[in-house]
Parts: C-alpha cells; structure tokens; sequence
C-alpha cells in the first residue's frame, strides 16, 4: 500500500541527544490501524528494541520472532513478558543502522486483544518478523519505544507513528 492519504502522521520525534526510550501519548482512536517506524542506531552498546503499550509492564506480552541471516534461519517464542519485542535479531548497535515497522491492528477497539506484527532489517545482521500479543481488551493511547539493555538510541535516531484510515 502506497504511503498517500491513507497515511496520516501523527506524531515523530528525532533525537538531538541519546535516549533510552520515547513515549507516543495521546493518540487518538479515530483509526484502524497503527504504523510505527523506529529507524536509528544505538550509542554503545547492543540492544533489542520493545514497545510497551498503555504503560503495563505487568507480564500481559507474547511473540513469536522468525528471522534470517544469509546463513540461517530461526525463531524463538516469548510467553508472559513484560514489553512486546520489536525487533530481536537485528541488533542495534553503535554503527549499525536498523529500522523496524509495527503494524498494530485494531488498536481503538475495545473488546479483543491486540495484535502486532514487525518486521526489523539490519544489513549487518538479519531480516525477521514478529507477531506479538498484547493480552489486553483496552484501546491503546499510548506506546512506549524502548530496549531490553536501558541503552541508548543514537542521536538522529527517529520515530514516526502513523494512523491509518478506514479504506
């Protein structure tokens, strides 16, 4: 689907200095669906990116991550976590660029769980893909961008949520 009407910004953020994590507050229920883009590098030090959803840190948080290296091919399942992965293969690291999108479905609704699914690309390290679940029946209103190593994402790293309109 090609980035038109369709798509419409609701907020981004580029980093002027490092930061462990950004929070998308506010968002409003007048879409389907959500699109976030996170693309950027890590200071330091290795890192897997995560969004919590709401603020619940409680373990409410499953996925199952598929990916590829060139060389192989694996997956690994996460149960009663507390953050969803959006990325787990491709690393962020210091001179590394990565970029991971996460479409999340039906995020205004009320009365179903929440489905996410990812794909991350890094060129150093590996393609993959995750589908995630939030075991929670409440519309989301805010997404935090953050990482399993309290890290930090490089300067110009960059965050863009989107809406997506009813076709």
């Amino acid at each position: 689907m090609a980035a038109g009407s369709t798509y419409t910004p609701i907020a981004t953020t580029t980093f002027t200095s490092v930061a462990t994590s950004y929070t998308f507050s506010s968002i409003p229920s007048t879409y389907t669906d959500l699109i976030l883009i996170v693309n950027g590098g890590a200071d330091s030090t290795g890192f897997d990116a995560w969004i919590r959803l709401n603020g619940d840190t409680g373990s409410n948080y499953s996925s199952t991550n598929v990916y590829g290296t060139g060389t192989a091919a694996q997956s690994q399942r996460e149960s009663n976590v507390t953050f969803l992965r959006i990325d787990r293969q491709a690393t962020w690291r210091s001179g590394n660029r990565t970029m991971n999108r996460a479409n999340i479905m039906n995020y205004a609704n009320s009365t179903t769980y929440k489905t996410v699914i990812t794909r991350g690309d890094a060129p150093a390290d590996a393609a993959e893909a995750i589908v995630g679940l939030w075991r929670s029946t409440a519309a989301i209103t805010t997404i935090q961008v953050g990482n399993d190593a309290s890290a930090n994402f490089a300067v110009g790293t960059t965050m863009t949520l989107y809406g997506i309109a009813a076709a």
